[in-house]
């Protein structure tokens, strides 16, 4: 069927089952030979692919068999039918499934670019896999026992199929089961000519389209019908008002102005101007002008909503244009940013575009994002020429690349996600305080939205009025007041969602006192455990407070004096002071810095003797920020970077450092790590290539992050290009060998500064470079080579990244003149003989070839040629031979010679320059007779330098001397003028003509033929009136009629009769008024009836009669309306 042209498959089988012979495959042969070869019910499948929207498959085989028809409408419709015999079962979601020794079929449609298809049947059957591994691949095996059929089915383009199969000795293969036929020979008769289906339908009357659409498998009426009202062939109409109309349409790109011009016959007439129907009124964007016959209609600063049908209306003539507004490509003004965050966060991508209003399409990896998708997740916002992608919490699979496209730009986004790790930043410290007093417990997190809870001794402490919890950006705090002995124990605290916790101990001091009759000396009593790690060493984090409460026995109460270095703490009140009471001092430092860093000394004295305790207090910070953040190097998507460490550690060791990089000009920075990096370099990857990047890095120790490093310079990751293409050797010669290359197929941002050329000697390893400086050029000539040595050649491409890797030529060159013997290539149009016309410019190159290069020379008639008259260029592959003006002094015989040494070659080149001939000469009348003349000649003194191939001869009256041509080329030097008026003397001149044309002057006739008049009497008949009036009748009846509901549909008869007859139009013997359903027409006796959109009450029988004087005559038709039925319906 696809080899016959047939639309229709099922047609064909049907043709094929009744006999009928169309010229392609056997088709009931086929099915008998099925027969035989299967031994079990099998099935046959046709599939034809004739566009990319349509598919249909058949499938028909006598007996319990089964029946498919699939047709794919469209690319995301499916549409099957199964016809089985007996209770059998189908399913389109895993395929079908029959009972017994039957077919299974497996088919998965998993996206536009994916199919599998597996088919299998038991015993020593047929098993296929068909993969489509993308739109225009294709690959199918087909493999049975023994010596039978491989198939390789090939999809050549996107709309073309072909099947190619090979087998030993004159064998077919049909996709049907695997059967095996004899090639079927045509006979000479078996060819159809191949019908238009379109010019058929054209040419058809609209009764017939039904008919001839289901003969041709046409389905979409519908679709056919609106075809067909494009094709057919609009014939303007002369108009009577407009000289010249507009264009047929109008483009105009989106913010310019267009001007839509037409010319009318009236200069004083006045136009109306429509669009889309409604009448246009002047105003700023819309000038209306009146010049002479031309009016003209401007439309300034056009937008989208200017994009219509506009009509000039004269009077009831109209002439109409259509304007398209074409919208610019919308660019990206701003790119889109990359995101490093942890789960849960809000990202939100943002770009800018040039236009507002325009429109952004933005997509997951390869899956576009809409607004309904997955509204839960996603938000997509425009603002102006702001454009935003929102993921309201970022999870773990939304790690990938993010694209924005519109219609003239593009941007990516790289979305990195890691899982949440709360930082401690500040630990929670042991208390002792005493009776009454307040005790405060704090620690910082790195999450300033991380809840938690604070348990004593396991169990949760609940606020009242004593217990106090508070949350402020990172700091949790637990204030406990009017300490009570049952306070003390051990307090943690827990955040929420993480396996982390935090504890520390209240310790309560109780206050004893002891009455003691003697003295005792004073002691100081130091707490070692909380900060102090060890006995006399105190770390304080830079900012944080610290409170020594050191405990005091002896009597009488001793005195205490707290000094740092040699310097006394006399101050009880400020950032740095001391408290003291009777048995506890402490020393307070409110907000610790780092000059508060040295050794202090408490020393406390009675009467009976003293006490000294040394204590050490070391201050920690973060560390400053790291320095001299540069880059070393750059690939195509890395860069490796390097820094120095921060001046000041803190106090603490550094543990490491985290890196943040973005693109210039964003403000937007992205995480590169989540762990920390200990080294001072570090690799960026995953960078895109022509973007200029900056990056800062932050110092990290135990107490916890610095600030950032200043920005490194921006840097933009480049790559070398890959090495050039297609090396070859042009040409070798004594020393010089000519190489030529094509560009790399990769470039890259850096772009493609020069080639490098180097070469080596056989055998050895030290290249030379051949060219001082870049080649920009694909082809370089390297000279100086060592004559008969055996050379390898290589290039390289050069950009601002550096050297790609070179292009290296399979094998080594040997440096030596080859010799070719001198030939001219003379083109086949110089052959022959070569004419041209005075005045001509003539260029002709003589390619030819001769190695070393040959000597040229050119002569004209075996003398030199003249440089001064005729122009000569040499080259090395071809001469030039230029005229500027041809005059006939160049015609000759122009001979080329090509010499090496004693060789040589010619060739000769016949020029002929030709112009107009002179007039013919002797041109007289020599006879007369009747109403004719007789005229002779002689050929011309100058003929143009070519053959004259006629003449042209005129004849003028002496009365009005207007000349009328009477001959055309005329081969012979004489002619007879025939059909002479009587009476009138003529005057007769000749025209020769070759090659060039006619000659500018005449030859003019030296005497003149008189016609003489003889007496002619003239009886003219008389003249009888013919009496043409006649009764009407019918010369075309109207036709019954079968159409469509809200199809519009015409009936059409014709009617003679004189004097005119008057047409009445009725409906089941009604008279049709003024309803504006029917429109009817009469055009020179051709009556139609026009009935718009009919529905089922507008069935019925109708009449047509013509009534005039003489009589009267009727035609009647039947018009059946039927309702369209839904083709899936059926299917279904």
């Amino acid at each position: 069927a696809q080899q016959s042209g047939d639309v229709d498959i099922l047609s064909s089988f049907k043709r094929a089952d009744a006999g009928e012979d169309d010229g392609s495959l056997d088709f009931s042969a086929l099915l008998k030979a099925a027969k035989k070869v299967s031994p079990v019910p099998q099935v046959s499948v046709y599939l034809v692919h004739s566009c990319l929207s349509t598919w249909s498959t058949a499938v028909c085989l006598p007996g319990p068999q089964v029946s498919v028809y699939l047709v794919h409408s469209c690319l995301s419709t499916w549409s099957t039918a199964v016809c089985l015999p007996g209770p059998q079962v189908f399913a389109w979601s895993t395929g079908v499934c029959l009972p017994g020794p039957q077919v299974s079929v497996y088919l998965v449609h998993r996206c536009l670019s994916t199919w599998a298809t597996g088919v299998c049947l038991p015993g020593p059957q047929v098993s296929v896999y068909l993969g489509h591994r993308c739109l225009s691949t294709w690959a199918t095996g087909v493999c049975l026992p023994g010596s039978q059929v491989s198939v390789y089915l090939g999809n050549r383009c996107l709309s073309t199929w072909a099947t190619g199969v090979c087998l030993p000795g004159p064998q077919v293969f049909a996709w049907f089961t695997g059967v095996l036929l004899a090639p079927r020979k045509k006979r000479p008769g078996d060819e159809k000519p191949v019908i238009d289906v379109w010019e058929l339908l054209k040419s058809a009357h609209p009764s017939e389209y039904e008919k001839i659409a289901f003969e041709y498998g046409i389905t979409d009426l519908r679709g056919m019908l609106k075809r067909l009202k494009k094709m057919k062939a609009f014939e303007p109409k002369q108009s009577e008002a407009f000289l010249k109309r507009m264009e047929s349409c109008y483009s105009v790109e989106k913010g310019k102005k267009i001007v839509l011009t037409c010319e009318v016959f009236d200069p004083n007439v006045q136009v109306k101007w429509l669009k889309n129907g409604q009448e246009i009124k002047g105003s700023a964007k819309y000038i209306m002008e009146t010049i002479g016959n031309v009016r003209k209609l401007t439309i300034m600063k056009t937008t989208l909503a200017d994009d219509a049908a506009y009509e000039c209306v004269v009077g009831e003539d109209k002439c109409f244009t259509e304007v398209f507004v074409k919208e610019p490509p919308v660019t990206i003004t701003k790119l889109m940013d990359d995101y490093h965050v942890v789960v849960g966060e809000r990202v939100e991508f943002e770009v800018e575009v040039s236009e507002e209003g325009a429109n952004a399409m933005w997509f997951f990896e390869d899956i576009e994002i809409f607004k309904d998708t997955n509204p839960a997740k996603y938000r997509i916002k425009k603002d102006g020429r702001k454009h935003m992608l929102i993921i309201l919490e970022a999870g773990l699979e939304d790690i990938g690349m993010y694209h924005c496209w519109t219609n003239g730009g593009h941007t990516k986004g790289e979305l990195e996600v890691e899982e949440k790790e709360l930082l401690v930043l500040q630990d929670i410290a042991d208390l002792t305080v005493k009776a009454t007093d307040q005790a405060v417990f704090k620690c910082e997190v790195s999450d300033d939205k991380v809840t938690g809870k604070w348990f004593k001794d396991g169990v949760e402490v609940l606020p009242d009025e004593r217990h106090k919890m508070t949350h402020v950006g990172r700091f949790h705090k637990l204030l406990i007041d009017n300490v009570k002995p049952q306070d003390a124990g051990d307090y943690t605290f827990v955040p929420e969602g993480y396996a982390l916790s935090l504890s520390a101990k209240l310790n309560f001091l109780e206050i004893k006192i002891d009455y003691v009759p003697r003295q005792d000396p004073p002691k100081i009593h130091l707490d070692t455990t909380g900060n102090m790690v060890s006995q006399n060493t105190i770390i304080v984090v830079a900012g944080n407070k610290l409170r020594l409460d050191v405990e005091i026995t002896g009597e009488p109460v001793p005195t205490v004096v707290w000094s740092k270095g040699e310097e006394v703490i006399t101050a009880t009140e400020g950032r740095v002071h001391v408290d003291t009471r009777k048995t506890l001092s402490s020393f307070v430092i409110e907000g610790a810095e780092r000059g508060d860093e040295a050794n202090y000394t408490i020393c406390v004295t009675n009467a009976a003797g003293e006490d000294k305790a040394k204590l050490f207090v070391k201050i920690v910070d973060v560390p400053d920020p790291p320095q001299n953040v540069k880059c070393l190097s750059v690939g195509e998507d890395c860069s490796s970077m390097v820094w120095e460490p921060p001046a000041f550690d803190g106090g603490a060791p550094l543990k490491g450092y985290l890196m943040e990089r973005k693109k210039k000009g964003s403000s937007r920075w992205t995480k590169l790590n989540f762990d920390v990096h200990e080294a001072t370099t570090y690799e960026a990857k995953r960078m895109i290539e022509g973007v200029y990047y900056e990056m800062r890095v932050f110092a990290i120790n135990s107490i916890g992050m610095s600030q950032p490093s200043l920005t490194s310079k921006p840097f933009m990751p480049l790559a070398p290009t890959s090495e050039p293409t297609r090396l070859l050797v042009h040409d070798v010669t004594d020393g010089t060998c000519t190489l030529k290359w094509m560009a790399p197929e990769r470039i890259g941002a850096a772009g493609l500064d020069g080639y490098i050329i180097e070469y080596c000697k056989e055998g050895e390893t030290e290249w030379v470079v051949a060219n001082q400086e870049l080649c920009e050029r694909q082809g370089y000539v390297v000279r100086g080579l060592p004559v008969g040595e055996k050379i390898n050649f290589r290039v390289s491409a050069k950009n601002l990244a550096g050297v790609s890797p070179p292009a290296t030529l399979a094998q080594p060159v040997t440096v030596r003149e080859i010799v070719d013997l001198p030939k001219i290539r003379l083109p086949r149009e110089l052959r022959t003989k070569y004419v041209r016309k005075v005045g001509d410019k003539i260029n002709l190159v003589i390619p030819f070839q001769g190695k070393p290069r040959p000597v040229v020379k050119w002569s004209k008639d075996g003398a030199p040629v003249d440089e001064k008259v005729v122009g000569v260029r040499n080259s090395t592959v071809d001469s030039i031979l230029f005229i500027r003006s041809a005059t006939r002094d160049h015609s000759g015989k122009y001979e080329l010679v090509v010499q090496i040494e004693n060789m040589e070659d010619r060739a000769t080149i016949d020029l002929r320059v030709v112009e107009r001939p002179g007039p013919p000469t002797k041109v007289k009348v020599t006879e007369v007779w009747g109403f004719n003349a007789a005229l002779e000649w002689e050929a011309p003194k100058d003929d143009g330098n070519c053959e004259i191939t006629g003449y042209t001869i005129q004849k003028a009256d002496k009365k009005t001397m207007e000349w009328y041509t009477i001959y055309e080329h005329n081969r012979r030097p004489s002619c007879t003028s025939s059909d002479l008026i009587m009476g009138n003397e003529y005057m007769f001149r000749v025209y020769s003509e070759n090659l060039v044309g006619l000659s500018e002057e005449p030859g003019q006739s030296k005497n003149t033929a008189v016609i003489g008049k003889t007496g002619l009497d003239y009886n003219p008949p008389e003249f009888q009136e013919k009496d043409v009036s006649c009764v009407p009748t019918f010369t075309q009846p109207l036709q019954d009629r079968s159409v469509v509901a809200g199809y519009s549909t015409a009936m059409t008869c014709s009617v003679k009769g004189f004097p005119k007859p008057k047409i009445v139009w009725m409906k089941n013997k009604m008279i049709l008024g003024g309803d504006p359903k029917y429109i009817m027409l009469n055009n020179q006796g051709v009556l139609t009836l026009n009935i718009r959109k009919p529905s089922t009450f507008d069935g019925g029988r109708y009449s047509c009669m013509a009534v005039n004087d003489l009589g009267q005559a009727l035609v009647e038709c039947k018009l059946e309306i039927r309702i369209p039925i839904d083709p899936t319906a059926e299917v279904k």
